[in-house]
């Protein structure tokens, strides 16, 4: 599972996956969204960004985060739509090693099955899920057909900008996050440490780091192994940011606390400010080039689904 998407997968989203309880936020193709499936998912939505509906005094600003979180929901069911109508299949085998994973990495069958408990579910709905976020995964690589950047336009590019691009220092890392909410006591604190320690310990043993995060992480970088690129200062938090560049390439951090929870941070590479020869300049271009044309296929698959379903969006009203 490699691809970054709108799909969030996994251990905090098992509440909402199936829930139609109340009135609906949506419906598409008359399936609904229930209101208390959007508050949840709502949450969650602003954490992936560093924020809490408490935070949020414009009233505008919160209908406009609302919508995108509303946006986003429309977009996961309409994947899964899609793919219930090709025939995805994802097979057993496949959906019990990524279930297995997401046991290990939450501590174990008693904390896994715990926390189905706490939610409302038990392990056949989660495999449920995690079959259907799969397929709505597998549909949506295959709906993305991008090609290569043209080489002329490469070179245009990289003219125009040459002079721009002498580079910073820089890292490149994986993290693995577990969430804390804010205002969390000491105790529920520390239950994320721990369950972070416990996924490092397994990475000390010879656990592949990516395997772990895409396991365990409660980013939306999970579906990438946890991988952030590379990154100057500046641009993490600062206790992120502190931690990942004094880290030794190869290395895994201590748990980190942010205002997000705690972090593991793997560092993969560490580069000095350096100038860009011309070959390392076509490749940051071509890579550059490639992210962008991506995101606007990604934003072209989701409207042509958008265009060629039924959608109601209840909660705008």
């Amino acid at each position: 599972m490699k691809l970054k998407t709108l799909l969030i997968l996994l251990t905090m989203w098992v509440p909402v996956a199936f829930c139609s309880n109340g009135p609906a936020a949506a419906r598409v193709n008359g399936e609904e969204i229930s209101e208390f499936r959007l508050e949840r998912y709502f949450a969650e939505y602003l954490e992936d960004q560093g924020r809490a509906v408490g935070s949020i005094r414009n009233p505008k600003a919160y209908k406009q985060l609302r919508q995108k979180a509303l946006d986003a929901l429309i977009d996961k069911e309409l994947l899964w739509q899609e793919a219930r109508k090709r025939g995805v299949k994802i097979s057993d085998e496949v959906v019990q090693s990524q279930v297995e994973q997401t046991r290990q990495a939450m501590g174990g069958a008693e904390v896994f099955a715990r926390r189905l408990e706490d939610a409302g579910f038990n392990e056949a709905t989660f495999i449920e899920y995690t079959r259907r976020e799969l397929a709505a995964q597998k549909v949506f690589a295959d709906l993305l057909q991008v090609a290569e950047p043209d080489e002329k336009q490469v070179r245009a590019f990289y003219e125009e900008h040459r002079a721009e691009m002498s580079t910073p220092e820089q890292i490149q890392a994986r993290h693995i996050l577990v969430k804390v909410p804010q205002g969390a006591d000491a105790a529920t604190v520390e239950a994320a440490r721990l369950r972070l320690e416990e996924m490092r310990v397994k990475i000390s043993q010879g656990e592949d780091f990516a395997s772990i995060a895409r396991a365990g992480s409660e980013d939306a970088s999970a579906t990438e192994g946890g991988d952030l690129g590379y990154f100057p200062r500046g641009r993490m938090m600062p206790e992120f940011e502190a931690a990942a560049f004094a880290l030794a390439p190869g290395s895994v951090s201590a748990p980190v606390r942010t205002p997000l929870g705690w972090h593991l941070i793997y560092l993969q590479n560490h580069q000095e400010a350096a100038d860009v020869s011309e070959a390392q300049g076509l490749e940051m271009v071509r890579a550059y080039l490639a992210r962008q044309q991506k995101s606007q296929a990604r934003l072209q698959v989701l409207g042509q689904l958008r265009s060629s379903n039924r959608i109601e969006r209840i909660d705008d009203d």
